[in-house]
């Protein structure tokens, strides 16, 4: 893809709407143009519950990227999350009609896109297939482009999600008077934005904690190999402080994000902070340490739910680089250490600003805008590979109708040869031999004559 092409990223989360208006650069890092944020009220955990208030927000969010940046936005790429997302691993064959030619980009997406065609529950849609290892003739190629080989095999990981999700997000965009370019799972956005290739080689866990879900995805040998959704974010342990402290969610959300810790213990209870009454009420006092108690409570639960993914996938053996905290919910003080406490492995947070160019909005670089910085840089990555593909094609194109023309003006000198023997050296049929028929005759005559000697 061109240098400069501007691209748009929207990231409808449970807490916020966020839009960001960038473009690549020569040092191959993302230039952000502009950018726009507003509260998100019609989306519950990653699944859109009122389109009304959706379309709303992603029109602000927009119209505010849209203002600073000085571009008409009319495509974007949103990112799709919640807990109905769930992944499996799927082997697709591909038998080759000639094993004398290379194998091109286009073979190996025409696999890709079979493995959209199978058989899914009802409700349930295909989202995005990512091919991991691929195989020809049983031996593994890790770049099979230009082979030689009469059977190529693949794995993929396969992503799914509920049809209705899908198809609300699609219609918030529609309505909110937008194209779609493409739909990106939000934890292989957000690794785009904080990951390097040397952690996903080595084994790493992204782990995303939003407003409303908690986004995992597992990496070794630079692949993909197991992405989850689990049901609760910052928005539960802001509930969890309203009933525990008695207070409403504004106050909540406030003291969560001022004074909350992941650790108790770093915490004294002579640290207070008095939250006023509703309508002339006492105020209320609530201790640092009592806060820390119940936002580590909820967090111990979550880290437990990553612990069993990291299981499922089985690479808990595997991990070299460990585990990549990122999202709204990584700003929280402390969390880094109940996150190695936990499950043991190093931890580190995932700031965006590795892969942004020089930029004055330095307000981008917190954890929180991953998602939405990643859905560029992986919209720029998808457009790359589909201009590479659609070059491949035609390539691929040229090349069969060269061969086809090749062997439509070649002559087979054995049948030039027998033509030539029909016709006789002066280009004329020579002329057929009659038959006698007196010997014939003759011949019959002598075998059904008696013999003389026999009387």
């Amino acid at each position: 893809m061109s240098e400069g092409k501007i691209i748009v990223g929207l990231d409808i989360g449970t807490t916020k709407v966020a839009c960001i208006v960038g473009r690549k650069v020569e040092n191959g890092k993302i230039e952000i143009l502009g950018y726009g944020k507003t509260i998100s009220t019609g989306v519950r955990r990653g699944v859109v519950t009122n389109i009304f208030d959706t379309v709303e927000a992603i029109k602000t969010a927009v119209k505010q990227a849209s203002d600073q940046s000085g571009v008409e936005i009319n495509r974007v790429s949103v990112g799709i999350a919640g807990q109905h997302i769930k992944s499996l691993q799927h082997r697709g064959v591909l038998m080759r009609d000639n094993n004398e030619t290379e194998i091109s980009e286009a073979e190996l997406e025409r696999l890709r896109n079979d493995t959209f065609k199978i058989n899914m529950t009802p409700g349930e849609e295909i989202i995005d297939v990512i091919r991991q290892d691929t195989y020809i003739d049983g031996e593994l190629a890790t770049n099979p482009v230009g082979m030689l080989g009469n059977k190529i095999e693949a794995n993929f990981h396969v992503i799914i999600g509920q049809t209705s999700a899908a198809k609300n997000i699609i219609k918030c965009i529609q309505s909110a008077g937008l194209d779609m370019d493409y739909m990106i799972l939000e934890p292989i956005a957000s690794a785009q934005a904080v990951l390097d290739e040397d952690e996903k080689d080595a084994g790493v866990v992204l782990i995303d904690i939003g407003g409303g879900t908690t986004d995992i995805a597992i990496f070794k040998d630079k692949k993909i190999q197991h992405t989850a959704v689990i049901p609760f974010g910052g928005n539960i342990i802001t509930e969890d402080i309203c009933s525990g402290c008695s207070i409403i969610k504004h106050y909540a959300e406030e003291v969560k994000v001022k004074f909350g810790s992941a650790l108790a213990s770093e915490n004294r209870d002579d640290e207070v902070v008095s939250i006023p009454g509703i309508r002339g009420r006492d105020p209320k006092e609530i201790s640092f340490k009592s806060l820390a108690h119940i936002i580590q409570a909820r967090l111990e639960e979550i880290f437990e739910l990553v612990k069993y993914e990291i299981q499922k996938a089985k690479t808990d053996n595997q991990l070299i680089a460990g585990i990549v905290l990122t999202g709204g919910g990584a700003m929280m003080r402390h969390i880094q250490q109940l996150a190695e406490f936990k499950t043991g492995l190093e931890v580190r947070i995932g700031y965006p600003n590795e892969h942004l160019n020089q930029t004055e909005m330095k307000e981008l670089s917190s954890p929180m805008y991953s998602t939405s910085i990643g859905i560029v840089i992986e919209t720029i990555a998808r457009m790359e590979h589909d201009e590479f593909l659609q070059a491949s094609k035609a390539a691929e194109e040229l090349r069969l109708k060269a061969m086809h023309k090749e062997e439509s003006t070649v002559v087979n000198p054995e049948v030039k040869e027998t033509e030539n023997d029909k016709t006789g050296t002066e280009g004329k049929k020579p002329p057929r031999k009659g038959i006698d028929l007196k010997k014939i005759v003759t011949s019959f005559t002598e075998f059904f004559t008696p013999d003389e000697n026999l009387e």
